[in-house]
């Protein structure tokens, strides 16, 4: 455990806020696996300073196991932290820090579990996932998408290690992120009624979002695995208009689907845009809405009966298997061909993304024994 606490007091001394380079970083995850022997590759993203990488040790076979995590935080503007946030503290049985949660505390048991691998024969390959800019909608793990089937080979098993208090979960819905951008026309508010209100156009479609969700939540597809057991629908932002006495001819607004596997995301969207439609021909040939993507990523749904599972529950040891409200990368693994779960140490809903976040020492050694019992399996 000391070693591990050693590694995981360097991993939170990087600030790796979405916003910022992960190089430093990866440098030390590089140069802590290169030391042992793995196969590193590092995938460069699309901004600066940002990069993933996978990394395999043992030989060059099927039937391994793969570890997957992402290397960003959320940001600590804004929050009252008492301990430092890029610093590990130690206080009893707790150690706070930004990440240690989600998910430094799992990249810190992968390196360990990598340095148990480097000492034992394998006769199947361990191999380690890192990513960057998860937080923002899965961005860099997408980007990294192409270079992976190649990289990976073919695994019995991913492990996504967001925080789960180690139990196993089989599903989290699927997103699909969007902004409408309104068109209307500009004009003196004195004779408002002669123009296209762009911001109309938007509060007539944050309607039909909601009108959506009704449907979603009294007729749509539901599993009771999850605490909102149906498809969500949900406007976060809304701006328009430059001066009271100007009609706006410009307005947006943002809005995200979170999807059962049984709703197809772009069933749901057309049934948004079937509405836009309505809406833009009830105010004539001025008025238009367009609709741009921002991020999406797929769900994931197992069996409770299926291979992965099994395999997984027999590492963890809990006999817990549970659904998770939050989106992963798991889903993008899974639409690969690669069995995928996530299991992992920590709380999301009691520290993810909060103040003073912190982890339980408990939760990983639990991790740090399935991890061990990982290597194990990969053993000749």
């Amino acid at each position: 455990m000391s070693d591990l606490l050693a590694i995981l007091d360097r991993l939170i001394g990087f600030d790796t806020v979405s916003a910022r380079p992960n190089r430093d970083l990866m440098a030390y995850v590089s140069d802590f696996l290169t030391t042992r022997g793995a196969r590193v590759t590092a995938i460069a993203g699309k901004d600066p300073g940002k990069s993933g990488l996978v990394a395999t040790i043992g030989p060059e076979t099927a039937g391994g196991i793969a570890l997957s995590a992402h290397t960003d935080v959320v940001p600590v503007e804004g929050q009252d932290w008492t301990p430092p946030a890029f610093a590990l503290t130690r206080e009893g049985g707790r150690l706070y820090g930004r990440g240690t949660t989600d998910m430094k505390g799992f990249v810190a048991c992968m390196l360990g579990a990598a340095d148990l691998a480097a000492q034992a024969p394998l006769r199947a390959p361990l191999t380690l996932v890192l990513s960057y800019d998860e937080e923002i909608g899965c961005v860099g793990i997408q980007e990294m998408r192409p270079a992976l089937p190649a990289l990976l080979g073919a695994p019995r098993l991913c492990i996504v290690g967001e925080p789960t208090e180690m139990a196993v979960a089989t599903g989290h819905k699927g997103k699909i992120a969007l902004r409408a951008v309104c068109s209307g026309e500009a004009g003196h508010s004195a004779l408002a009624p002669n123009f296209v209100n762009a911001l109309d156009l938007a509060a007539d479609l944050v309607v039909a979002i909601r009108q959506l969700q009704v449907s979603l939540r009294q007729d749509g597809a539901r599993d009771a695995a999850y605490a909102i057991p149906y498809s969500t629908a949900h406007v976060g932002l809304l701006s328009g208009g430059r001066a009271l006495n100007i009609v706006p001819e410009h307005a947006e607004l943002t809005f995200e689907l979170r999807h059962l596997a049984a709703d197809a995301p772009q069933q749901l969207l057309a049934r948004i845009k079937a509405a836009a439609d309505g809406i833009t021909t009830h105010y004539g040939p001025a008025a238009a809405i367009r609709f741009e993507t921002l991020t999406a990523y797929p769900g994931l749904d197992l069996a409770p009966d299926d291979a992965a599972v099994g395999l997984a529950s027999r590492f963890a040891a809990t006999g817990r298997l549970t659904k998770v409200a939050f989106g992963t990368e798991a889903g993008v693994f899974q639409e690969m061909g690669v069995p995928t779960i996530v299991c992992g140490p920590g709380s999301m809903s009691g520290q993810g993304h909060k103040p003073d976040e912190y982890i339980e020492i408990s939760q990983l050694a639990a991790c740090q024994a399935m991890l061990g019992r990982v290597v194990e399996d990969l053993r000749a």
